[in-house]
């Protein structure tokens, strides 16, 4: 997987829903950039039913409830911990790819047929993701992605092949993802900077995911949409990983569940942290960020700007309407390489997305049709490199701009407590 499981971002908690988890869970510690670790509510036994789509078909299986039926009816591979000591080279720290407040991630090598542990070098490459005691993911993220993971399948979800549960050993073994995630892409000073077409890509990949979660009969919410759970492939192709905080969505008429607020700070929703009402349009919120960081090239949060810039949705919310002002926030490494009337097309897409109205807010289908376009030259608007050139050498728009607060703080009374 890359380099995609290091330390994640804060994450937010606040217990709005007196229900209790139940399934059986370990204990675990606290981390300093996160809360206590998440809660898996279970709502009521129901059809998990893959949608039908043109990349693949979906068998229904029923939800499991105990931690005993989401094993046995996995489809995975139940590894030993001794096949896995093998399989990474006694996870040495030379197969280390990436740590974070859970644990750590280590490069292995199974046969590709019997999955049995290979030599370094030979067979199919995979990541183990071996879990801390104590962690602070916790068991039950372990079994949530399990759970999903292990009955759900699509070209954009990441394949999840088996699981290590052997006495107090928690392990995951996942697909490698050989250009590791998002976020490192994006933020980490020595990589390449990623071209148009390729943000536009990940953006259509991530979006397919997305919807593919969001359309099925038995509705799945993600609940941690950031650039760190978006993998990368060899050829770029976007993967969503972590599905640790996973969550059913509502059923019949309800229009939300009630649960624990969870997910990471910068990216959630802020009906969802003020009332714990969680719905899809959560995720929808979430990936306007995201897009804001592929049109960006800046973190949700950042502490080293100043002001308002440290919150990368009130600093951009102003722009992002304004076609002429909208090179302002485009990021620098692209070097005014990006046709305009797409970048004005994603920036309109993520203002509506980040929407303080969940109501008004895309549905992720409706998201991935304003991409998919996107993709194709013809449908790009052929602007020049002269034209931002232009732009950004008029003095009136060059002016220093007044920002004016977000109202986003104020929502529904959300406690801005959650954000450290």
């Amino acid at each position: 997987m890359g380099n995609c499981f290091l330390p994640p971002n804060s994450r937010v908690q606040n217990a709005h829903s007196s229900q209790q988890p139940s399934v059986p869970s370990k204990a675990t510690s606290k981390s300093s950039l996160s809360s206590v670790p998440s809660t898996l509510t279970c709502s009521t036994a129901s059809t998990l039913t893959v949608p039908s789509c043109s990349e693949g078909s979906y068998v229904a299986l029923p939800t499991p409830r105990t931690e005993g039926e989401i094993l046995s009816s996995s489809n995975l591979k139940a590894f030993t911990f001794s096949e896995l000591k093998s399989a990474s080279r006694n996870f040495r720290p030379d197969s280390l790819l990436g740590e974070g407040g859970f644990g750590g991630v280590f490069k292995g090598w199974i046969d590709e047929h019997t999955f049995a542990a290979s030599r370094p070098g030979s067979g199919m490459v995979v990541a183990i993701k071996k879990l801390k005691p104590d962690g602070f993911q916790g068991h039950k993220e372990w079994l949530t992605e399990v759970q999903y993971l292990g009955q759900l399948r699509h070209p954009n979800l990441v394949k999840l092949i088996g699981y290590c549960s052997d006495g107090d050993h928690r392990l995951l073994v996942y697909e490698y993802m050989p250009k590791g995630s998002l976020e490192n892409h994006l933020f980490k000073r020595s990589a390449q900077p990623l071209s148009w077409a390729i943000r536009m890509k990940i953006a259509v990949g991530a979006a397919k995911g997305f919807t593919f979660l969001h359309d099925g009969e038995s509705q799945v919410i993600y609940r941690d949409v950031k650039t760190s759970n978006i993998l990368l492939d060899s050829e770029f192709n976007a993967k969503l990983s972590d599905f640790g905080l996973a969550k059913a969505g509502p059923t019949g008429d309800n229009t939300h569940v009630s649960t624990q607020v969870m997910g990471t700070h910068g990216y959630a929703a802020p009906e969802y942290i003020a009332t714990g009402h969680l719905s899809a349009k959560a995720d929808v919120y979430s990936f306007g960020v995201v897009l804001l960081e592929l049109l960006s090239g800046r973190r949700a949060l950042d502490r080293n700007k100043i002001g308002i810039e440290q919150n990368l949705v009130d600093w951009s919310r102003p722009f992002l309407g304004d076609k002429r002002k909208l090179f302002r926030i485009m990021d620098s490494r692209l070097e005014a390489q990006y046709p305009k009337k797409a970048a004005h097309t994603v920036a309109a897409l993520a203002l509506s997305c980040i929407c303080a109205d969940a109501k008004l807010r895309p549905k992720m289908s409706e998201v991935l049709a304003t991409l998919e376009p996107l993709q194709d030259p013809k449908e790009m608007d052929k602007s020049t490199q002269s034209d931002w050139k232009k732009d950004a050498m008029n003095p009136a728009l060059r002016s220093p701009m007044r920002c004016q607060p977000s109202q986003r703080g104020s929502i529904g009374g959300s406690p801005l407590a959650y954000f450290e």
